[in-house]
């Protein structure tokens, strides 16, 4: 089987390294020429709406996924009218813009943040007073790893909260007074059959993804499942989905879903027995899932702007280190590692030092 995937990055790469152990094939639609996945499959070097490269990319292909929801949904479109495309468009078209996200949770009945539309000046001066402070301002679309957002904590602040919008398109949300940020990943089959991970425990910085460990037996397990129940229902999905959430005293809050393998479960590669770059392949393969279990204790740490040398990784303890192939920039995740250990204690002393070195090195 020939699988095509919009987008050469790390996720890519990632999946097609979990496919290849499945004898799987892979055509790879990139505009950049030396995407870091572009060595693991043929390499459709053009952009993303090139019709010749689309024509080709639902010739070859027996299947096509995409790696970011950034992807213009009118190619998913076009691709899912002359072969099979998971996810599903309209999982792609919902994500990619926040405002038709938090309305699509409402409609069935899954808690979000207090939120308004916002396309002006005026109507962010209206909102706010429903909204209360402090808030945060997003553009609706395009924004990933705290890009396109800008916190409001006055009303001194509104104008040139909304300048830095530059007039697009925006959402305003109230600020969630959190205990913990949370996501759970899920990979749902062609037939129907789901398989849930373990919740991931989150720490951002700068709005990017730092720290995911695996949380065994979270008492919000549950809850975050329903969840995502209602949303792989209603959008007929196919594939692995992630949930962001918050937890606001034991309640959680729905933030965004991602339409495709996610940060927030990397440590699945080494730290379950089945990774989700794996099930995802099965997913729209059609084949049976794997077992989602923890293996032992387990996190994950991102390494973002700069990256030390392998040997300093794999000298801490239960350590296994992926590079990206991508050169070293201020706010970039490079690479990650993960941990994974039978014993807490080992876990928990690992993991600290890999997250001091990773701190060291950032935007080195």
């Amino acid at each position: 089987m020939k699988v095509g995937i919009l987008g050469g990055g790390q996720l890519a790469r990632m999946i097609a390294l979990a496919g290849y152990p499945l004898n799987l094939e892979f055509i790879i639609l990139d505009p950049s020429a030396d995407a870091g996945a572009t060595g693991l499959g043929e390499h459709l070097h053009g952009q993303y709406d090139d019709p010749e490269l689309l024509a080709e990319l639902a010739e070859k292909a027996d299947v096509v996924t995409y790696e970011f929801e950034n992807v213009p949904a009118d190619v998913a479109k076009f691709l899912a009218d002359h072969t099979r495309v998971y996810p599903a468009p309209n999982a792609l078209a919902v994500a990619q813009d926040r405002l038709d996200e938090k309305n699509f949770f409402q409609n069935l009945g899954i808690p979000t943040a207090k939120y308004a539309p916002i396309d002006n000046l005026d109507d962010l001066q209206k909102a706010m007073d429903s909204i209360g402070y402090p808030a945060i301002l997003k553009s609706r679309r395009m924004g990933y790893d705290g890009k396109g957002q800008v916190v409001i904590k006055a009303v001194e602040q509104l104008a040139a909260a909304w300048e830095s919008m530059q007039d697009a398109a925006s959402i305003v949300e109230g600020f969630v007074p959190f205990q913990r940020e949370v996501s759970i990943i899920a990979a749902r089959r062609v037939n129907g059959e789901v398989a849930f991970y373990p919740l991931s425990e989150n720490v951002h910085e700068k709005g990017i993804l730092r720290v995911s460990e695996c949380r065994t037996n979270d008492p919000a397990q549950q809850q975050a499942e329903d969840y995502l129940v209602k949303l792989l229902d209603e959008l007929d999905y196919v594939g692995v989905v992630a949930l962001e959430l918050f937890d606001v005293d034991g309640e959680l809050l729905v933030n965004e879903f991602a339409p495709r393998v996610h940060n927030s479960g990397h440590w699945t590669i080494e730290g379950a027995e089945t990774s989700q770059f794996e099930n995802h392949l099965r997913a729209i393969a059609d084949l049976p899932l794997g077992s989602t279990k923890a293996r032992g204790h387990t996190g994950m740490v991102n390494f973002i702007g700069g990256m030390p040398a392998a040997e300093t990784v794999l000298a801490i303890q239960n350590a296994h280190y992926h590079l990206y192939d991508k050169s070293p920039r201020k706010g970039r995740k490079v690479a990650h590692a993960t941990i994974r250990s039978d014993s807490a204690e080992d876990y928990v002393e690992s993991l600290g030092n890999l997250l001091e070195l990773a701190k060291s090195t950032d935007d080195s």
